[in-house]
């Protein structure tokens, strides 16, 4: 005899305290409700404006590439090489002579736009007029903790949302069955979790960490029982959860709502996520692009080709990070920066891949992908044959919705240590990002211990000028 059940998932999330398990059902219940809660917002109306994009890709390569030895070469490194010049020192923050060091590798004009790529990026190089590189980046934090937490919050040490969760908060989801933010093998350290976490923001904000090769989900299937038994048991554990809520009064903290919702969400991603997260049903061809196989690429190539589908699939934020277990990140060379290579021939086909794969889809005309570490390297010497940390000026680029493609922006010094012309700082890379999405980033806020916070603090401008 089936036990009762005390009422529908529908009742139980209607009648939920602070409305948000009644907003998720909405979209879950129909089209409308989905499409009005993807164009509007879930929170905060007022911040949305019209969209250029509907989602972001995050490509994280942690450790700093050095800008001089990638995206923006400089000839007077190889006039100078060796020879003493004084610089004032990012770290010491004092003056000194430091040996000026040219870069191993050549550059070379590349594309229509004949923007100028380092023989470290053969395939990047053939998608270079899909992009627009921003040359002069500057940021807070010296130290890869601190810029690490700013490159993902807007701050180095307060306690903030990172910029996932502002995402999420402002817009919502796209697909109800799957997390709208989502990181896939995010660094352990160097901020570890608060840089994929909601701080203040509702927990529902925080971003779910999908494993290198999304193999690290579990129990996405309960084989076991049926679907209708699974089903009647999930609803008689909201309705426990639902009593457990509401006895605890108007003093309960967000942390109880979110993981009754978080159960929801469980229960809607078995049905979706094993499909989204099966590489395997890729074709041989698609595998290739992304060097799939290969032994230098195939890590990294499964997290891009990953990242793809989940785009494919309404995720609002997904960041794909180049990282492991080591305290030391991948591109930091602070001596033997022939290193770089290694991680440059680990990335670039998957990095490519990737672009490649969302053009002809269709995905990248309302998809922005972004390219870019915490800060970049010192155009001087360090242990002889390495680079040190340079917030100073460095290069990312993006590609896709409301983007103009195929043109460099801003500029470094003749050395490539400081922005100089048109310079962006990371706050403003934010503003524009938000902006891209249709948010206002002066009014997407969140008012937490008598304070409105922004991603951006009460800085930051939209860089108009490389928009299309």
């Amino acid at each position: 005899m089936q036990k009762p059940i005390m009422s529908s998932r529908r009742t139980l999330l209607n009648r939920m305290a602070c409305g948000f398990g009644s907003l998720a059902l909405s979209g879950i219940a129909g089209s409308d409700s989905l499409a009005a809660v993807s164009r509007f917002g879930v929170h905060l109306n007022s911040a949305v404006t019209a969209p250029r994009a509907k989602r972001i890709i995050f490509i994280f390569m942690q450790g700093g590439p050095s800008q001089v030895d990638t995206f923006d070469p400089k000839p007077a490194l190889k006039k100078y090489h060796d020879q003493k010049v004084e610089f004032l020192v990012a770290r010491t923050r004092k003056r000194s002579k430091e040996s000026v060091f040219q870069s191993p590798w050549k550059f070379q004009k590349q594309g229509q736009s004949g923007r100028d790529v380092s023989a470290l990026f053969p395939h990047m190089a053939k998608c270079v007029d899909d992009f627009c590189l921003i040359r002069s980046m500057h940021t807070e934090g010296v130290a890869h903790g601190p810029a690490t937490l700013f490159l993902h919050t807007g701050a180095t040490n307060l306690i903030r949302p990172s910029m996932g969760s502002w995402v999420t908060y402002g817009l919502g989801s796209e697909n109800l069955d799957l997390p709208s933010f989502v990181t896939i093998n995010p660094p352990p350290t160097k901020g570890g979790p608060r840089n994929y976490g909601n701080a203040f923001l509702p927990a529902s904000h925080q971003g779910v960490v999908i494993g290198k090769q999304g193999n690290q989900i579990k129990n996405l299937s309960n084989p076991s029982i049926s679907g209708a038994e699974q089903d009647r048991q999930f609803r008689f554990l909201q309705e426990m959860n639902r009593v457990q809520f509401e006895n605890r009064g108007s003093a309960v903290d967000d942390r109880l709502e979110a993981t009754i919702r978080s159960y929801e969400l469980a229960f809607r991603m078995q049905q979706a996520a094993p499909s989204v997260i099966d590489l395997e049903s890729e074709s041989k061809s698609v595998h290739e692009m992304y060097g799939i196989g290969e032994a230098a690429t195939d890590e990294f190539g499964k997290q891009c080709l990953l990242a793809r589908r989940f785009a494919e699939e309404g995720v609002r934020f997904i960041q794909v990070s180049y990282s492991d277990l080591k305290a030391t990140p991948r591109w930091d060379q602070h001596s033997n920066l022939k290193q770089h290579q290694v991680h440059a021939k680990a990335t670039d086909k998957p990095v490519a891949g990737l672009l490649m794969d969302l053009k002809q889809r269709g995905l990248l005309e309302d998809t922005v992908v972004w390219w870019g570490g915490e800060f970049g390297r010192t155009p001087f010497s360090q242990n002889n044959d390495g680079r040190d940390h340079n917030p100073n000026g460095f290069s990312v680029w993006l590609a896709g919705g409301g983007i103009k493609p195929g043109m460099a922006y801003g500029e470094t010094d003749e050395f490539g240590y400081n922005a100089v012309q048109n310079k962006v700082h990371m706050h403003d890379l934010h503003a524009t990002l938000l902006h891209l999405l249709g948010l206002d980033h002066k009014r997407l806020t969140y008012r937490y211990a008598g304070r409105d916070f922004r991603l951006t603090d009460v800085y930051g401008r939209v860089i108009r000028e490389i928009l299309s």
